[in-house]
């Protein structure tokens, strides 16, 4: 499978691109410093140098691939647009170049509270150090929703700058048990795994360790 990566070089984009290597995919790796950040020495590995609000690289980096994975990031203080329109412009990508699957990390702040008809984000008791990045997740599912694409939207807390360990757990559409982190490697095993059972397409994947 050839998988073009968004946000390649962030601590989630480059467990993917470890991960998507071990399965034998055939990678495509997106970002701006893409040449500085990662090695250009592994087979199956291609660094494409890129702006993800550019229409025309993202276009370039989608065309001939048979899914995507969104590991998008960017600051926390609601400025920074990159993860809702970075993923706008993924999915026109997408909808004019062919490739239908995607993969994107968003946050738990988007999965359903136990309020009826509530968000984790729009809860009195969320953080609000949390709150803009979390609205901007939202903006970005919104793209995904409304797009004919086979997306999945996995929805993690905290995420540890750690290995896979293949042990965690996932719900439908609400956080899933366990503590509040998973590590990064185990985002990227899920994402793996998923795009050859496709067992979560068009929904939001909560994921916690499972210690």
């Amino acid at each position: 499978m050839r998988i073009t990566i968004f946000g390649a070089t962030g601590m989630t984009g480059q467990r993917a691109i470890d991960e998507a290597l071990a399965h034998g995919h055939e990678v495509r790796a997106f970002g701006r410093n893409v040449f500085e950040a990662l090695s250009t020495e592994r087979e199956r590995l291609e660094l494409f140098k890129g702006g993800v609000l550019s229409h025309g690289d993202v276009e370039d980096a989608v065309k001939g691939a048979d899914a995507v994975i969104s590991c998008l990031g960017g600051g926390i203080d609601g400025i920074d647009r990159t993860r809702s329109l970075g993923m706008k412009t993924i999915v026109e990508a997408m909808k004019k170049k062919g490739p239908k699957r995607i993969i994107a990390i968003g946050t738990i702040g988007i999965l359903q509270a136990k309020e009826a008809g509530k968000l984790r984000y729009q809860m009195p008791g969320y953080s609000p150090k949390f709150k803009a990045v979390a609205v901007e997740h939202f903006e970005a599912w919104q793209y995904l929703l409304n797009s004919p694409l086979n997306w999945t939207l996995l929805c993690p807390p905290e995420i540890r700058d750690e290995p896979t360990t293949g042990q965690y757990n996932l719900k439908l559409d609400y956080p899933a048990d366990g503590p509040m982190w998973v590590n990064a490697g185990d985002l990227a095993h899920f994402m793996m795994h998923e795009l050859q059972a496709d067992e979560w397409v068009k929904a939001r994947v909560g994921i916690a360790a499972r210690v």
